[in-house]
């Protein structure tokens, strides 16, 4: 594939791009950002209880939210004791806004919590997924990532994140479906390229979030993936907007242009 075919295939996907962000949040990401709100965030204190209890764990909630979730712990399985604090009743004279903003803490009471694999029932819902078979191109992008003296392992320990790339070397989460492991480590590899050294320290996390899932976007686009609303919601669950990614354009197309010049020479 010449630089110009390249160039006109990375500008035609960044247009798309550009008019999904433009349209705002999809179904699916406003469904997925309501349900991932049902998870509290722990204290450090209450993170070490959960560790120590269950290792693998990955999302937690009570047994209540699950089943607003649509899911019900198994029988027989033993919750994840956290500490709960113990807020104190607001006096008559206390007007409601004052007492959501600083109601104080009487103490702390002993609350259970249970992971999603202590669970059964409706799958939680996730952001637009790539679909399609990428054939071939996955062993070439491999040997693209080789050939970079970059390495490509496989982890649980990441999840929930699909991939994450350390610098020279790329960890995928297991048993995705073969368009998605292309799609992630087609961006786990535009951080590779983009993000190494003096840059990553110039650039914010939205940045580079919005700039290696619209290099994926663009491989994907440009070998017949169906990629649907993934890259947008996934940009916009960074907060990246229009504005970042056309400032950004000139990166994309720089790692899009390594990565499709190496799939397309075989």
């Amino acid at each position: 594939m010449k630089s110009e075919q390249i160039k006109e295939i990375t500008d035609r996907a960044a247009e798309q791009l550009v008019a999904a962000l433009q349209a705002g949040h999809s179904e699916p990401l406003t469904v997925y950002l309501k349900a991932i709100g049902r998870f509290h965030r722990y204290s450090l204190h209450n993170v070490l209880l959960i560790a120590s209890q269950k290792p693998n764990a990955s999302y937690v909630a009570g047994f209540r939210t699950w089943n607003d979730l649509g899911r019900l712990v198994k029988k027989g399985e033993k919750g994840i004791m956290i500490l709960a604090p113990i807020l104190r009743r607001k006096s008559q004279n206390d007007d409601e806004e004052r007492e959501e903003i600083s109601r104080p803490i009487a103490g702390f009471r002993a609350a259970f919590v249970f992971d999603i694999s202590q669970t059964d029932g409706m799958e939680l819902p996730q952001i637009g997924v790539v679909a399609g078979d990428p054939s071939e191109y996955a062993d070439r992008l491999r040997r693209f990532a080789s050939a970079q003296g970059i390495a490509i392992e496989y982890s649980e320990e990441i999840a929930p994140a699909r991939g994450t790339s350390y610098g020279g070397r790329i960890a995928i989460l297991p048993r995705q479906s073969a368009a998605e492991e292309f799609s992630t480590l087609a961006h786990e590899l535009a951080h590779e390229l983009l993000h190494r050294g003096e840059r990553k320290a110039s650039t914010s996390k939205r940045v580079r979030e919005t700039e290696a899932e619209a290099t994926a976007f663009v491989v994907c686009q440009a070998i017949g993936l169906e990629t649907g609303s993934a890259a947008s919601d996934y940009i916009q669950l960074w907060n990246g907007d229009v504005q970042v990614l056309t400032e950004s354009l000139a990166y994309i197309r720089q790692a899009a242009s390594q990565i499709l010049g190496a799939l397309t020479d075989g």
